[in-house]
């Protein structure tokens, strides 16, 4: 027996099929279909573009320069340095990352602001450095040096310009064969 078709409703009560004329003119006439339709528009932005059969336009994401220097560790990751070899130590056949940084975030909590002072001085030693750097970045870009590529991208080129080369070299010496 099928769910849609006559052959169903003809097994219906007739009561039902009546109270459910009686319910679409009430309702206006509409089916559940175009109520649910309404519903969808009032969605979230990217529902309604996918209902409407568009894909919703990604963002590019930034290139990142790999010459850029590297922002530095905070106080606390300084310690948590220090403190996942200590805890290696003692626990060895702990291979739970989540565990360190649980004991390591408790064990933070409760050192005393002077016990805490040797890791806030490297670590601004660190931003100190680190922004000397990044000055020095900055001094570099301005002057017209960003348009220069990093070592990695110099010698990925180069090996694509050698690989080339090789192909171009060998395909000249099947054209002189014929």
């Amino acid at each position: 027996m099928t769910w849609k078709g006559e052959a169903y409703r003809s097994t219906l009560h007739p009561y039902l099929l009546y109270s459910s004329v009686i319910w679409r003119a009430m309702k206006g006439g509409k089916s559940k279909a175009a109520e649910s339709k309404k519903s969808d528009t009032k969605l979230s932005v990217k529902r309604g573009a996918a209902a409407a059969g568009k894909k919703p336009a990604k963002k590019a994401k930034a290139i990142k320069d790999p010459n850029k220097p590297k922002r530095p560790a905070s106080a606390f990751f300084v310690f948590m340095e220090e403190f996942r070899t200590q805890y290696k130590e003692k626990h060895p056949n702990n291979k739970s990352v989540a565990a360190v940084g649980k004991a390591g975030g408790d064990k933070w909590k409760s050192l005393s602001d002077a016990e805490k002072a040797p890791y806030i001085a490297k670590a601004e030693k660190r931003k100190a450095e680190y922004e000397k750097n990044l000055q020095a970045y900055n001094k570099k870009i301005s002057d017209g040096a960003a348009d220069e590529e990093s070592d990695k991208s110099k010698s990925e080129i180069n090996d694509e310009d050698e690989d080339e080369e090789a192909d171009g070299g060998e395909d000249d010496d099947d054209d002189d064969d014929e």
